[in-house]
């Protein structure tokens, strides 16, 4: 994992599975990969072991990762098609109207959203 600069505007356990997320979906962590243990990442960010394995155990109970007896948890086989699911299903429910009731109130068109180079003026 590379520096982390958490925010308050989300618990640190969620800032820290997303951060898992997002390397699993830029393919950084691929299926059968190990996640840092939780005293390693703990340590590097000086994080409580608690708050860690928060973040893991919700990764393992949306079935990204599996807890393997005395060696850790591991990307499960799978797990970048149900995030894929996951996370485009969130953006158009979520994030998504948001953006599109931006576009209408701005005024924009397809022809401006597909050509950033396009000169700005008047329409």
């Amino acid at each position: 994992m590379t520096a982390i600069e958490w925010s308050d505007g989300a618990p640190i356990y969620r800032q820290l599975k997303e951060r898992v997320v997002a390397m699993m979906l830029d393919g950084a962590l691929k299926p059968g990969d190990a996640l840092p243990s939780v005293r390693q990442v703990a340590a590097e960010y000086q994080l409580n072991p608690i708050t860690v394995s928060r973040a893991y155990q919700e990764l393992a109970d949306e079935q990204l990762v599996e807890k393997r007896r005395g060696l850790g948890m591991y990307v499960t086989e799978g797990a970048n098609t149900r995030l894929m699911a996951s996370e485009r299903e969130r953006f158009l429910r979520e994030e998504w109207p948001l953006v599109l009731e931006r576009i209408q109130r701005l005024g924009l068109d397809i022809q401006d959203l597909l050509d950033p180079q396009r000169k700005w003026g008047p329409k």
